[in-house]
């Protein structure tokens, strides 16, 4: 008896190390530039503006999702904003508009009284990349 537990368990420590490996192929795993724009965003967040920027261009350079790399242009606009970098930031915003035409801010966004105008005035001008 003690011979047949032993294969049980072997058996199915087998089977959960197959399925196992089987899930981690299925799940898709975040790339280099995902985390890095993830990591961008806290320091943002965080009003560690430097370090923010520093992510999102690595995360640009490293690839992105096209969702991924508006976000990443929208933030980089916000801190060019924010920093009294106005040609950057509008710069930014009409990256982010080339790629995704329907772009739109949150309202929060909307109503900031720095990036606010700006990108309603690039939204207005920027024509979709073809």
């Amino acid at each position: 008896m003690p011979v047949l537990r032993v294969i049980v368990l072997a058996v199915a420590l087998l089977l959960t190390a197959c399925s196992m490996e089987q899930l981690r192929k299925e799940i898709p795993q975040l790339s280099k530039g995902e985390d890095e724009l993830n990591d961008a965003i806290r320091y943002y967040e965080d009003g560690n503006y430097l370090h923010a920027q520093a992510d999102l261009q690595s995360a640009l350079e490293s690839g992105l999702t096209r969702e991924s790399e508006v976000k990443a242009h929208k933030y980089l606009a916000f801190i060019h904003c924010i920093s009294g970098r106005e040609n950057q930031c509008r710069d930014e915003f009409k990256k982010a508009l080339e790629i995704d035409p329907e772009l739109e801010l949150t309202p929060a966004e909307t109503g900031h009284p720095v990036w606010g105008q700006v990108f309603r005035n690039v939204k207005l001008t920027t024509k979709p990349k073809k």
